[in-house]
């Protein structure tokens, strides 16, 4: 049996839906009562499959906005606000993951923000698949 081909389903306009636009507002506004205070936008990715270890690797990529500082900013204790804050909604995540692809989830887990770029930072989110 040949594995999905997970680029293809996780395309652009997929990760979109698992994880709009609008909740890096959502989340900053939260956060501090003002979307405009972000710092960054955040996007889902598709990072890669991993057959030996049964694992899909996505990321949160936090893209610096116009007139702001990302390097500045607090971005890496992001694991774990990712991991619990509702607007992020990493549980979610994870359950519509395992639905797109029906197929179950056994763990998961937010990684160790990684510095890309001044511009750009990444905090892994990591499937494990049954």
């Amino acid at each position: 049996m040949t594995a999905p081909d997970y680029v293809t389903i996780f395309n652009e306009e997929k990760l979109l839906q698992l994880f709009p636009a609008d909740r890096s507002d959502d989340f900053f506004e939260a956060l501090y009562g003002d979307a405009s205070e972000g710092a960054y936008d955040i996007r889902l990715a598709f990072d890669a499959y991993k057959p030996e270890g049964k694992e899909l690797r996505f990321s949160f990529q936090l893209h610096e906005r116009p007139g702001k500082c990302l390097a500045c900013n607090l971005t890496y204790g992001l694991p774990e606000v990712f991991s619990r804050h509702p607007i992020i909604n990493a549980k979610g995540l994870v359950d519509q993951i395992a639905k797109s692809i029906g197929k179950e989830i056994k763990a998961w887990q937010v990684g160790i923000t990684n510095s890309v770029s001044k511009q750009l930072h990444s905090v892994p989110l990591t499937l494990q698949l049954v």
